[in-house]
């Protein structure tokens, strides 16, 4: 148990780098109390003392701001940062060296017993007010953009953002291996998210951009062999797109 709350202490330190001291993280990380409360919390609920259990889980919503459940599973080194309005429902599972930024939820969208919450595999991190609702599972170090709306299942070393969730990096990308393995090394990825992170809405309109540009060549190359060729063919040209008005838009 004293390893189990030495590690937890340990995890703040290389995530946060605010955290200044061991009295501090134990006395002002509502994050730290959440996990300690939520052991003991769980502690009853596995041993069929289900009241003294929520009992003890509603004291800690009542410390922290943080609400989970005695029935949820928690890993190792699991970090809450700042933590208010952090919800993860009954049969969540997080596993080992996981991080959640305040106003996560890890809820259910079914009312049946059973299996009805996310299941985090090691290394994820959750950015700020993201929602991961139903039974499905975010991959081994994938990162949960901030306020994103996850509903569907996450492969592992895999970016996610926007409302629905999209997948902006894939485990199939390597060409940011490098500097990924030395943010995860650092230990601080805040808010799930990077500064170059895609938007994948402003990615899907350029390639439209990209295929439109493409066919106005094309059509124009039509055009000009059917004038050659003594067919009639419309004068008109298709106005210009001018893309540097797009540009300035999204600035």
């Amino acid at each position: 148990m004293l390893n189990r709350i030495k590690e937890d202490i340990s995890c703040v330190f290389e995530r946060d780098p605010a955290a200044q001291s061991v009295i501090e993280v134990i006395t002002t990380y509502p994050g730290f109390h959440a996990v300690q409360i939520h052991r003991i919390s769980h502690y009853f609920w596995v041993r069929g003392y289900r009241w003294a259990g929520r009992f003890i889980s509603h004291i800690g919503r009542w410390l922290t701001g943080i609400e989970i459940h005695p029935g949820a599973q928690i890993g190792r080194r699991f970090f809450i940062d700042h933590g208010m309005g952090v919800v993860i429902g009954e049969t969540a599972i997080i596993g080992d060296d996981c991080t959640l930024y305040h106003g996560v939820t890890l809820g259910g969208t079914s009312w049946n017993k059973g299996k009805r919450h996310p299941t985090l595999h090691h290394g994820v991190v959750i950015g700020a007010g993201a929602k991961i609702l139903g039974p499905i599972e975010i991959g081994a170090n994938s990162r949960i953009g901030s306020n994103s709306v996850v509903l569907k299942s996450v492969g592992e070393n895999s970016t996610v953002v926007g409302i629905p969730g999209r997948v902006v990096t894939a485990k199939n990308d390597k060409s940011n291996d490098g500097r990924n393995q030395i943010a995860y090394k650092m230990g601080f990825d805040p808010y799930g998210a990077t500064v170059d992170m895609p938007d994948p809405v402003a990615n899907a309109i350029h390639r439209m951009l990209d295929h439109i540009h493409t066919l106005d060549q094309h059509v124009e190359c039509m055009r000009k062999t059917l004038k050659d060729a003594g067919l009639a063919c419309p004068e008109e040209s298709m106005p210009e797109l001018d893309v540097t008005d797009l540009q300035d838009d999204e600035k």
